[in-house]
């Protein structure tokens, strides 16, 4: 879903920052001070990205594309959705991503309709994700069922829960490369569709503008924390 080189040079520019800062990227920093704290964070996000990538290429397919199940994408082995670039800039940097799902608008029935469909699949099954992992400690919380071994296991799955949230609501923000932006295309008015997607050549720019002044920060974090208290009560956000 990124333009790689351009993300290549954020990354580069987020590095030295860091380097200046003298700050250890967040994910090493997690893995030092609490190893298996860190290791469920790393899970989260793989586990995010995969069946983010996975779910776009099973709504194509079932859409009449079939670009993406030809490539080997319609799984939920890691493997096949992790970029080698991503998957390093993730651990070090903290900012990744995964391979972009491909498809072909010329398969689908209504380009407009169906490219939104395949977009906003890869949210929804992140919301899905954290939502089916959250079920347990909610009727536990709401019963009154709580247990020091209930807290302890949501300890360490807070973190998956928590990026799978974060990836959803990251991705549903309607500037491109981001699954929003034809999300919000797909459901304009037609007479405001082409217009609207003239502004996909500046999204990147749009995007890493909002990434390097902190903005998508402030409206993604208050976003994030407010979805994860309801999916986890009582229990505070990992970040």
């Amino acid at each position: 879903m990124f333009n790689i080189p351009i993300i290549q040079i954020l990354a580069i520019f987020i590095l030295l920052n860091l380097l200046l800062t003298r700050e250890l990227p967040f994910l090493i920093s997690a893995i030092v001070q609490n190893p298996l704290i860190g290791l469920s964070m790393i899970i989260g996000l793989v586990a995010g990205i995969t069946i983010h990538e996975a779910s776009h290429a099973y709504v194509a397919y079932r859409l009449g594309d079939p670009t993406a199940k030809l490539e080997g994408r319609m799984t939920l082995n890691p493997m096949a959705h992790m970029d080698p670039v991503g998957t390093v800039a993730l651990l070090f940097i903290g900012i990744g991503w995964g391979k972009p799902t491909p498809f072909d608008p010329f398969n689908l029935r209504n380009i407009k309709r169906d490219s939104a469909l395949i977009s906003v699949a890869g949210a929804a099954s992140n919301f899905a994700l954290a939502l089916a992992l959250s079920i347990p400690y909610l009727i536990a919380y709401w019963f009154q069922m709580l247990s020091p071994t209930i807290n302890t296991i949501y300890l360490y799955l807070s973190p998956v829960i928590f990026f799978n949230v974060v990836l959803a609501v990251f991705n549903l923000i309607p500037v491109a490369p981001l699954d929003g932006f034809k999300v919000l295309a797909g459901i304009l008015p037609r007479e405001w569709y082409a217009d609207f997607m003239q502004m996909e050549k500046y999204g990147i720019f749009i995007l890493l503008l909002l990434l390097v002044t902190g903005a998508v920060g402030q409206i993604l974090f208050p976003v994030t924390s407010t979805i994860f208290a309801l999916l986890i009560p009582g229990l505070t956000a990992p970040f």
